[in-house]
This record gives C-alpha cells, sequence and structure tokens, in this order.
C-alpha cells in the first residue's frame, strides 16, 4: 500500500449517490490505494439523533457495497482502505473518458448555436458522446456543470466561460486529474489552458479604422460583459486605432462599462448623455446583436434615425438577426469554425493524454462586413416629437 495515509470522508446524501460519488473519486484522482475511508458524520444545529442514525446507515450502505465489488478492503481492526486494483473500474477508467466529452456553453443565440454545430458535427466525426450544459451567465452553475463532468468522467471538456476570473476550484480539480479543458471565444489569462479565440483585437481596430475611412472621428462604445477577454481586446485595438489616426481617446466615449445589461431608462439615460454633448458621437460602437438591437430601439425611442442622423457598427454579428442591414459595418464570426477547432483539439488531447502539454491558443481570423455588400439596409425611424431634430450624421 502506498506509504502516504489519508482518510476519504463520505459526505453525500443517499446511499445510491454516496456510493457513485465515492466510485468516481477512487477510478478518478481524489483517492489512491492505501487511503482510509471513513463514514464519519455530524450532529449539526436542528438534526436529530433519528437523522444522523439514518444518514449513518446509508453511508456505511454504500461502503458495504463498494467492498462487495472490489473497490474498497475492510482490514480488521484497522477500518476500511482503497483496494489495489489492477485496471480501472469498467465505465469510469480512462477508456471512459476517452469515448465521451462535456460541453458547458455560456448563453444562447444563433452564435451558441453555429458553435455548438461545429463541437457536435467532430464528436460525430471522432465518436464521442457529448453531455451539454448551459450556465446562463450564472459561475456557480458553470461550477456545478464542470465538477459534473468530472464526476461523470468525461474525457475532456470545452468552456465557454461565463467571465475571465481565473478563481475556479472546479477547473483547478480538472487540471489536477488531467482532465483537459478547451476554452472558447474567451479564456482565462492566469489559467493555463488551451483555448479557440476570435482575433478580437483585430475586430476593434479593423472596425474602428473602417468608420475612421468614412469619417467619424467621434465614436461611442456600448458594451454588454465587461469582464471577459474578448472585450478587452475589442477595446484596446479600438483605441489604438484611434491613436494611430490622431484621435484624442475620449475617456467618456471609450468607458468600459456596460450598456446592454442596464434597465430601460437607464439605458435612455446613458445615450441622452452621449447625445447631448457640445460634440455629440456620429456612431455607436456595439459590442455585439444583442447590445446592437437594443441601441437600435432605444434610438428609435429618443426620435433619432439610423442611419441619417446617427449610425450604428457591431463588433460580432451574434445578436437576434441578421446586424448588416442596419449598421455601417459589423463582424462576422466564424462561430461554426470556432467550435470544430475546439472539439478537434479537445479530441486530440484526450486521444493523446500523454503527448506534448504546451498551451495552444487559436487564434481565427475576423471579416468586416460593410453596408456596401448587403443587398439592401433597413432604416430606424424615431418618434418626431420625442427629440428635436438633429443634424445628419457628416
Amino acid at each position: 500500500m502506498s506509504a502516504r495515509r489519508s482518510r476519504v470522508s463520505v459526505l453525500l446524501g443517499g446511499a445510491p449517490d454516496i456510493a457513485r460519488s465515492l466510485l468516481v473519486g477512487l477510478s478518478g484522482c481524489w483517492a489512491v490505494p492505501g487511503d482510509g475511508v471513513t463514514a464519519a458524520t455530524g450532529r449539526g444545529p436542528g438534526r436529530g439523533l433519528r437523522a444522523v442514525r439514518r444518514q449513518l446507515h446509508d453511508r456505511g450502505a454504500a461502503l458495504n457495497e463498494l467492498v462487495t465489488e472490489g473497490y474498497l478492503v475492510r482490514q480488521r481492526g484497522r477500518g476500511t482502505f482503497v483496494a489495489e486494483r489492477s485496471s480501472p473500474p469498467a465505465g469510469t477508467g480512462a477508456g471512459a473518458r476517452e469515448r465521451s466529452a462535456a460541453c458547458v456553453m455560456h448563453g444562447q443565440g444563433p452564435h451558441q448555436s453555429a458553435v455548438l454545430d461545429g463541437i457536435e458535427s467532430v464528436c460525430g466525426e471522432e465518436g464521442l458522446r457529448m453531455f451539454l450544459s448551459n450556465s446562463k451567465g450564472s459561475k456557480q452553475a458553470e461550477e456545478h456543470a464542470l465538477r459534473l463532468a468530472l464526476q461523470t468522467g468525461a474525457g475532456g471538456v470545452v468552456l465557454y466561460p461565463v467571465d475571465s476570473g481565473s478563481d475556479s476550484p472546479a477547473l483547478a480539480e480538472l487540471a489536477r486529474c488531467g482532465v483537459p479543458v478547451v476554452m472558447i471565444d474567451r479564456y482565462h489569462p492566469e489559467s493555463p489552458s488551451d483555448a479557440v479565440v476570435f482575433d478580437n483585437y483585430a475586430v476593434g481596430f479593423g472596425l474602428t479604422e473602417h468608420l475612421i475611412e468614412r469619417g467619424h472621428r467621434r465614436i461611442a462604445t456600448l458594451w454588454d460583459e465587461t469582464d471577459v477577454t474578448s472585450v478587452a481586446e475589442r477595446l484596446t485595438g479600438h483605441v489604438q486605432a484611434l491613436r494611430k489616426h490622431g484621435i484624442p481617446v475620449s475617456p467618456e466615449l471609450t468607458a468600459l462599462t456596460t450598456y446592454h445589461r442596464l434597465p430601460d431608462d437607464r439605458r435612455l439615460t446613458m445615450l441622452s448623455a452621449f447625445l447631448d454633448r457640445p460634440e455629440p458621437p456620429t456612431v455607436l460602437l456595439c459590442a455585439n446583436g444583442h447590445t446592437l438591437a437594443h441601441a437600435a430601439r432605444d434610438l428609435s425611442v429618443l426620435g433619432l434615425e439610423v442611419p441619417g442622423q446617427i449610425e450604428l457598427a457591431g463588433m460580432d454579428d451574434a445578436g437576434p438577426f441578421d446586424l448588416l442591414p442596419l449598421t455601417v459595418a459589423a463582424a462576422r464570426l466564424p462561430s461554426q469554425e470556432m467550435g470544430r477547432r475546439a472539439m478537434e483539439l479537445l479530441a486530440q488531447r484526450i486521444r493523446n493524454p500523454d503527448g506534448p502539454h504546451e498551451v495552444r491558443h487559436v487564434l481565427l481570423p475576423v471579416e468586416i462586413r460593410t453596408r456596401e455588400s448587403a443587398q439592401a439596409y433597413l432604416r430606424v425611424v424615431g418618434a418626431s416629437e420625442a427629440r428635436p431634430a438633429r443634424e445628419p450624421v457628416r
């Protein structure tokens, strides 16, 4: 047995859940042969003796089941320990991990659907089962989905992170267990992990240059999420393009604060503050399609026409509809290609767990589409009484 001595406490609910959760740990990286296993419990506030006895009974039953199946061994007078095994238990070891992948998505819409199409196509080609979860913007839900991926023996994880924060105990546990993770769309700068992302710097830089070439020098940015690497890189590209062309960087017009997630009245107040400046912006550069859709609606409420009195541009086309007819320019994301490349990279990691471990970041080019390339364009016409008329954009 191992000279290392630790004790694994069974701390979950009923007997079937205990056995299943502990089995994953025994088959993975939570325990090694020789570790002691206990069914300890505590009598916390509000818990009667009957409840404690029931809990001990369930945990004892779980341990008995695992002893019978050979995962644990009892030594008289010493206790219960993790058994020596010549091969991983069927269905939960390395072989099972090689045949499945977990996909933890963030949000929903055409962009996410296209990413999933790419992931699913590669899973089909590789013969991998895919388990899908949606964090719906919740860091807690993301952590739960990552832990579930580990407990169910997923061979690897494709993760669309909620944010760029690196404080994730579940990701740390996956790394410790050798389960590969490929992030998409954004990444954790302080966590070494593979990632497939768009060239977001080029998005901010290229769109801004195009707007400047069309005569725009007062460009206001409208953001959705703020604590993600994709947004930070787009803002950096935008600012660098302004500086390249000798345009002063306005802290008010480039502030990294959310617009999309504000209540209706606060969004209108924010836009009104822009438009009431002595030199108001001539174009609103929106973080994504959902933000652009909000901006178009809010401008109509304020009585402005788009295009004409002000223009809209989109940093990506992830939104509820095709943005190009509403914009002077918009970036087109290769979303399906992102899903394919991420799953191909993950499949390679799963097939070759002992291969090179250098972190890889795959950068996908993004196409900038302009109004001239659209077959037609749309106009947003505001209520004439809502706001005094403005001069057309020049």
